[in-house]
């Protein structure tokens, strides 16, 4: 008996009707200094030096962790993949940088190619968000790592700044306004917690999708499933019209393991929670999961997704410039001297 690769579970030809059905979405995302196409060994980029006096390239890599489960469960594929793209890309604008290129990585128990294109395609409409282009990724069929309905999926960005316009709070000080950008929801962190609370992991967990919440106006997998919001866009545009000072994206670990990473050992967060309505869903999950403030605090992004420093006389402007974008602000707090940390009253 001959034994193929098929054999063993692995079909290539799946393989490459999968990489056929995603190039209509790849091609959306190109963007000028894309060099090559899918299919070869690498993904080409070229960055126009001139643009720059002394060019830094900043990147940031990233999965979109057990809300894939979610997705799954849902059988609801092709939003998850700007999750993907937003972690990565919301890291790397902290610097200041702007986003060029993303690679994606999809591992699967069993290869369908139309699932594998939703996947893409989600990539490719949080590459569109973000100016990024698709220039690469790989999808690998593991057989016996994952079931045959799992998948997993991570990313890779990079992005260039001007190294005199590095932003890396060395230049706060105290009384420097805290401002901040809401969220889309839950974003992509704190779901193995989530599927908790809400008993997803259990034989009812897809109909317990299903139920309607009024207070979220929409069904809870609606509401699980909404994509994480990119930054990049409008951050470079506030970046470009003010003296952004430090900037904080609001991701795993929530405000209090965040938030100090844009600070100086000597400087710390004072936020004032009645500055800004905590979103629905971390509310009905602080009630239903017994979960405390501090913890959701330190979990979630608790609706706000992105944060950054100003100083006083600009932050009302920038405040109403993302108002102008579509975006909804607020002013959180402010930077005060003290031990690196954050303060929530």
């Amino acid at each position: 008996m001959q034994n193929s690769y098929k054999d063993a579970g692995v079909d290539v030809h799946a393989g490459y009707e999968a990489v056929r059905l995603m190039k209509e979405h790849i091609a959306k995302t190109v963007t000028n200094g894309v060099l090559s196409g899918i299919g070869g060994f690498g993904g080409l980029f070229e960055i126009d030096a001139r643009n720059y006096n002394e060019l830094v390239l900043v990147s940031g890599t990233d999965g979109v962790g057990t809300k894939l489960k979610v997705a799954m469960l849902m059988d609801k594929h092709d939003t998850i993949g700007q999750d993907c793209v937003a972690m990565c890309v919301n890291d790397i604008i902290c610097s200041g940088a702007k986003p060029l290129f993303f690679l994606d990585y999809i591992a699967v128990g069993k290869n369908y190619p139309e699932k594998v294109a939703e996947i893409v395609k989600g990539v490719a409409d949080g590459c569109v968000l973000s100016g990024s282009a698709l220039i690469g990724g790989e999808t690998a069929e593991m057989p016996g790592l994952y079931e045959i309905d799992e998948y997993d999926l991570a990313g890779f960005a990079v992005g260039a700044v001007e190294k005199s316009d590095i932003i890396d709070g060395s230049k706060l000080k105290a009384g420097d306004i805290l401002v901040g950008i809401s969220s889309s929801g839950i974003h992509s962190n704190g779901y193995s917690l989530v599927r908790k609370i809400f008993d997803l992991n259990s034989d009812k967990g897809a109909e317990n999708l299903k139920e309607y919440y009024e207070c979220l106006g929409a069904t809870l997998g609606e509401a699980l499933l909404t994509p994480t919001k990119i930054y990049a866009k409008q951050m470079l545009e506030i970046i470009s019209k003010y003296n952004v000072k430090a900037i904080s994206h609001i991701t795993g670990g929530g405000f209090y393991e965040n938030i100090p990473r844009m600070l100086p050992d000597n400087m710390k967060a004072v936020i004032k929670t009645d500055s800004y309505e905590i979103p629905a869903i971390f509310k009905l999950m602080m009630d239903k999961g017994n979960v405390s403030l501090q913890n959701m605090y330190n979990t979630f992004n608790m609706g706000i997704g992105m944060i950054f420093a100003i100083s006083k006389e600009q932050a009302n402007d920038a405040v109403n410039t993302l108002k102008e974008m579509g975006e909804t602000a607020y002013i959180l707090g402010t930077v005060e001297k003290g031990e690196n940390g954050v303060e929530l009253c």
